[in-house]
């Protein structure tokens, strides 16, 4: 009787280095992101600003394309004072 081979698992998917570097700096109430994207896929990018206050609305900015060897600008601010300020990722 023919011996089958034994069955191998199947190997994950090789994924390409994606994700653009941004740096986020905040100055009083003002949130600036530069995001420049060294690889080559295009990188969908969104700035979110947490406010202080409770009453000071939080913001989710639109995402922004970010293509290969490209740079951005996001910005986005709070009445008063900012608590938090992060850039999203994601594949389009």
């Amino acid at each position: 009787m023919p011996v089958e081979p034994p069955v191998q698992p199947s190997r994950p998917a090789v994924r390409e280095p994606f994700g653009a570097d941004c740096a986020t700096s905040i100055e009083g109430s003002q949130v600036t992101a530069h995001c420049h994207n060294a690889f080559p896929e295009t990188d969908l990018v969104s700035l979110h600003v947490e406010c202080d206050r409770w009453w000071d609305l939080d913001g989710d900015g639109a995402a922004v394309a970010v293509g290969p060897a490209a740079r951005a600008e996001l910005t986005g601010r709070c009445w008063k004072e900012v608590r938090a300020a992060w850039v999203s990722h994601r594949r389009p």
